[in-house]
Order: C-alpha cells, then structure tokens, then sequence
C-alpha cells in the first residue's frame, strides 16, 4: 500500500475539491503499487508538506512530485516521508520559477520495478532530495553552503542539472564552500551499494571561478582515493575497482593557485549497483 497525503503546517490533512465538478475531500490518494493525487486548483501555502506513507520498510519507489521535477528513483529506509514544499523566495531561485507554483498538481508514487532497483546506474541523483534530511535516499550535505543560500545548497550537486558555464538561480545552482578550506560534501545512500565510477562537474564561471587540483574520495570503511583535477568545463572522471560503502564524502580540496576565490562544483554522478 502507498499513501501519498497533503498536510498543512499544523499537520492537518487539507481538504478540498480535485475538480470543480467533485465534493470537497482531503488531498489523499492510495494504491496497492502506485498512488496519484491530481488536483486542478489548489495553491500551496507556506508549511504545506507531501507525506508518503508506505506498508513496509527498505523500499524503492519512483516518485513525482511535480512537474518541474524528473521521475526519480529513491530508496525509503522508513514507512514515512515527508516532503517540505518548498515556496520560499530563496527556495525558488534554486528551481524553476513555476516549481509547486501552479494551481494545477500532479505528484505520483510507485513501487519501483527490478529492473530499474538492479541496473547498473548513477546511485547519487535524487532531484527531489532537500536541504534537510526527510526521510529519502540517496541525500546530500556540507559542513559549509555559501551564505546558506538555496542556489548553492549541497543537493544541487545531485539534482541532475549540468549548467555550469555561470553561477547563482536556476539553471546555474552550485554547491559553493564560502571560500572555506575544510569543506566537504557527504553523499548518503541510505543503505549499503556498490561503486565504481564517479564523475564530478566543476562550476566553470571563469575567470570569477577557481577550481580544485585535487579532491579526496573517502567512502564508508574508511578507505580514501585521491582524484586529481583540472579546470576543465566538463565532467572528470575515476574508476576503479567495485567498492561496497554507504556514502561518499569528498574532502580535502586543494584549491589551484589563481587569482579566484570561488571554486564550486555543479555536479556528482556515483555510478553502481544497489545491494
């Protein structure tokens, strides 16, 4: 069973009509293997949430939130997952301008078939992860996001956007360190999987960008690799062999030796296979 639920900031189902021509009821759909909420004329309002309620634990479901985001494979360790709509005018530069903005709504939750659970595939994107931990996997977070900005939050580096030739709103959203010389960034996967390939996306605004000549690749066990890089403006790559580890920290950049302060980085793809 699949539950998906709006609920307000007081954590009271929202009522209303789906269609004009429908008696008013809460916003709740469920099924057996996919759940669908579609409403024609509802407005988000500041702490409305999307909660998706499950019958088991250590899922995979395909989800949709809305239509400016991708279907995305995600993993739920829990029954529950809480989805804070993000409406804020500092949430908004990151995305879209129409993203949860239009009065219309679709948002679909599906069990996840096997073959795309064992596909051999990019582990780390999840266009519906957020700046905080809700409950779904693989998620992304930093011990340093430029001036707590949402254009340069640590999950835009797994959303699954390559624009890299500028800086700032959407569609340039980064993950920007603030100059800081001990940050890192932490990929969680929420359970256990196999890597062995890792492509990372500088942010390329040059000359106002700088770049990192080396990063280090630290995994769950302990083990470190170290990635030298470049100022290249497209994706730069390591394999190596199949790696079992349930995240990915990328630390101890060193930052080349150039006239810019802002090195930053648009994206990073873990390929493998879940467990």
């Amino acid at each position: 069973m699949i539950k998906i639920e709006l609920k307000n900031k007081e954590n009271q189902l929202i009522v209303g009509r789906i269609d004009h021509e429908k008696e008013q009821q809460s916003y709740t759909a469920t099924g057996e293997e996919m759940a669908v909420l579609a409403i024609k004329e509802y407005p988000y309002k500041a702490g409305d949430r999307i909660v998706v309620t499950t019958e088991g634990k250590e899922q995979y479901f395909i989800v949709q939130l809305d239509e400016t985001l991708p279907p995305t494979l995600i993993y739920l360790p829990e029954r529950t997952w809480e989805y804070l709509i993000p409406l804020t005018e500092a949430a908004r530069k990151a995305s879209v301008e129409t993203a949860f903005h239009s009065k219309r709504h679709y948002l679909m939750v599906r069990k996840a078939y096997a073959f795309e659970i064992e596909n051999y595939q990019n582990l780390s994107c999840n266009a519906h992860d957020q700046k905080e931990q809700s409950g779904g996997f693989p998620h992304a977070s930093a011990n340093v996001e430029t001036r707590d900005d949402a254009v340069f939050f640590a999950k835009n580096a797994i959303d699954g956007k390559y624009g890299n030739p500028s800086h700032g709103s959407y569609p340039f959203a980064s993950w920007g360190i603030n100059q800081q010389k001990d940050a890192a960034l932490t990929i969680e996967f929420g359970r256990q999987v196999d890597v062995d390939w890792i492509r990372l996306l500088l942010r390329a605004d040059y000359p106002h960008d700088s770049y990192w000549t080396e990063v280090t690749l630290a995994f769950s066990d302990g083990e470190e690799i170290v990635m030298k890089t470049t100022n290249a403006t497209t994706f730069q790559e390591i394999r190596f062999p199949f790696k079992e580890t349930s995240c990915l920290t990328i630390k101890n950049m060193k930052k080349a030796d150039d006239r810019s302060p802002f090195p930053a980085l648009t994206q990073v793809e873990v390929f493998g296979k879940n467990k």
